[in-house]
């Protein structure tokens, strides 16, 4: 049976790419250091993906298995010499982490065999394939190096597919219906059930993170000024609904002008991006979305790098300020990041998280504005 050696065995990577790799007819093997899930992986050998329908579909995954990659590193290396595909879904901050165990493998690998693998990180971040593979060729000697050419292949890619917090003392993932997983891919590559392929993947990871990341996250900021618990319970208050549009519309105008997307098109697909938010059966908590803000405020990610985008193009980003500005006052306790956010204002003010944080400088006017915003919406918060 062919092989999958998938990083990361928490719900994205059970509810999306492990299972349409085992629909695909491989036999996927989750590595993590969950131990709890690896044994029940390894011992109940299936779990059922349950789409969040009226209706609850459900699909059986089958053929997985799991090891753990801080007690069983000799037999990761085993299963990513027989594997075909070796992909991630563990969060960007982890890669340089499995590298090293990764490049153990191929070292091993490709001593030994001339088998093609095909490496891809799905993860939400713009190249993390790139990242992935600069950290893997860093743990690699000059004779491995020479001899992966041809042999290990590294394609970039793009994820979508919400999966919310469920239960975690069972295997079954809930997901919503809608996925897409697009690879940048200039060869022909073994066929995976979902994956599209694509020659050129910029249109499409800058469409999904400033449409499906960034809105997401304005939802979750948003909602939790607001007093909200979930993303559909937000996005119930019209007023809140059409900020995220508004907001959309300013990354979606970068995009238009970035890539020549077609205007209309692309208000399509804001729309049906909010509608997706809008299933109620996902239950999806405002806080779970909007974790880690240190993450989610970065120079690249979601808020920031849109945002000075839209200001080099000329364009508006008076709403993305907004969006920024309601990230810095998320100050849910139970979020580490958040609590660190908040030490750090309290010390030296919102200006220096941006500059810290976000790389923005005091006196740029995307700094100016979202210093505006956050005193608006800080002065209505005290005032509610």
């Amino acid at each position: 049976m062919k092989q999958a050696v998938h990083f990361g065995a928490g719900n994205i990577g059970r509810g999306f790419i492990g299972a349409l790799f085992s629909q695909s007819g491989y036999h996927v093997t989750f590595v993590d250091i969950a131990e709890q899930i690896i044994n029940k992986l390894n011992e109940e050998k299936s779990y059922s993906v349950v789409l969040a329908t009226n209706q609850k579909e459900t699909i059986q995954i089958d053929n997985v298995s799991g090891l753990n990659n801080m007690t069983q590193d000799q037999e990761v290396i085993t299963a990513i010499q027989e594997a075909t595909y070796l992909t991630t879904a563990i969060g960007p901050n982890i890669l340089p982490r499995i590298a090293p165990l990764m490049a153990r493998g191929i070292t091993e690998r490709v001593a030994q065999t001339d088998k093609k693998l095909y490496v891809i990180a799905c993860e939400n971040q713009i190249g993390a394939t790139d990242i992935l593979k600069q950290h893997i060729l860093d743990n690699l000697d000059e004779e491995t190096k020479s001899k992966i050419e041809g042999k290990v292949y590294f394609f970039n890619s793009a994820v979508d597919r919400i999966v919310p917090i469920q239960d975690q003392d069972s295997l079954d993932v809930l997901v919503e219906p809608y996925y897409e997983w697009v690879v940048e891919a200039k060869e022909s590559i073994p066929h995976v059930e979902g994956m599209t392929i694509v020659e050129d993947l910029a249109p499409f990871i800058e469409r999904k993170l400033f449409t499906v990341n960034t809105g997401h996250a304005v939802i979750a900021y948003l909602g939790y000024l607001a007093g909200k618990s979930t993303i559909d319970e937000t996005l119930a208050d019209d007023a809140v609904a059409n900020q995220v549009r508004e907001t959309l519309k300013e990354t979606g105008a970068y995009l238009v002008k970035e890539y020549g997307i077609d205007e209309t098109e692309h208000l399509s697909y804001i729309n049906k991006n909010i509608e997706r938010f809008k299933n109620p059966f996902l239950n999806d908590g405002v806080t779970r979305v909007g974790r880690s803000p240190i993450r989610k405020l970065g120079p690249e990610d979601r808020l920031i790098r849109p945002a000075t985008q839209a200001e080099k193009a000329g364009l508006p980003f008076e709403n993305l300020a907004k969006a920024i500005a309601a990230a810095l006052l998320f100050d849910n306790p139970e979020d580490q990041e958040a609590m660190e956010i908040q030490s750090m204002i309290k010390e030296h003010g919102p200006e220096y998280v941006l500059k810290t944080v976000s790389k923005l400088e005091e006196n740029s006017e995307i700094a100016k504005e979202v210093i505006r915003a956050y005193d608006m919406l800080k002065s209505n918060a005290s005032e509610a």
